[in-house]
């Protein structure tokens, strides 16, 4: 029988010391079942309570019992499943990059906003052999299960006007287009330097709507195109960021990797990268 918050409470000293780290005794227990936090962090437990449970913990922690869920790792896992039938020799006619063997393996080097990354058959890696992170790994991946082949339109359509997008407009607006207004509002510049940094490029000049806009290549076939309107005080107007994706875009990414791809740009422009 699987040891529960409550049942390893009961066995504590229940004096919410706090010499653990923790506020109280209930709180050190759920560390301990749900993140695996190791029982002799409590410093008045003796070693036979501490014998007594701890293999039994170690158990149910193996087995998946009452242990929290990596969303990251499971997406991961999931996101592998996807793209498992992949062939790399294909990719570069689907979704661009260039073919390399090393060591006797041939690897796909693909561009990644302004630098370059490495997809085995098996792993995705950084140009220099460490890894992405796990939510950036699910997002190549699903890139390279989503199937599509077509090259950009050209045509530009707000998140909004793509299919199946009503329950995630909000959630692209608040963790992106909001948060990159708020970071530069009255620094039109400081935007166009930290666009340079990853890739972008200034085409102001053919959106003159807009006070600023710059056109990004994240993927080969994926172009991402940021307007940005300055705050005006004296005219009533507040500042704005609107991110646009090319009309092809749903050939490349689910709609969730949409939503990841405008956080990232987010995250790497205003500089919280993760």
């Amino acid at each position: 029988m699987a040891l529960s918050v409550v049942d390893l409470y009961k066995n504590l000293p229940q004096t919410n010391c706090k010499d653990c780290g923790y506020a109280a005794c209930l709180a050190f227990a759920s560390m301990v079942v749900s993140e695996k936090l190791p029982l002799r962090n409590c410093p008045h437990l003796d070693d036979a309570i501490i014998a007594k449970f701890q293999q039994e913990l170690d158990q149910q922690h193996n087995s998946g019992k009452w242990v929290k869920k990596d969303m990251a790792l499971d997406a991961l896992v999931w996101a592998k499943q996807r793209a498992a039938s992949m062939e790399i020799t294909s990719l570069p006619k689907r979704i661009g990059g260039e073919l390399k063997q090393v060591n006797g393996e041939t690897i796909l080097e693909l561009p990644y906003f302004a630098d370059v990354i490495i997809i085995k058959k098996d792993a995705v890696s950084k140009l220099d052999g460490s890894e992405l992170n796990r939510w950036e790994q699910v997002f190549i991946y699903n890139h390279l299960a989503q199937g599509g082949s077509v090259p950009p339109s050209g045509k530009w359509k707000g998140f909004e006007e793509i299919p199946n997008t009503i329950s995630k407009i909000a959630t692209l607006r608040k963790y992106a287009e909001t948060p990159l207004t708020e970071k530069f509002k009255g620094h039109a510049d400081s935007l166009a330097a930290a666009a340079k940094c990853f890739g972008g490029v200034d085409v102001s000049e053919q959106y003159p709507s807009s006070d600023r806009a710059f056109y990004f290549h994240p993927l080969p076939r994926i172009p991402v195109l940021l307007l940005f309107w300055d705050e005006c005080p004296d005219d009533g107007f507040d500042a704005n960021v609107k991110l646009l994706f090319d009309a092809t875009i749903t050939a490349h990414l689910d709609v969730e990797s949409i939503v990841f791809l405008s956080e990232r740009l987010r995250q790497l422009l205003c500089g919280d990268d993760a």
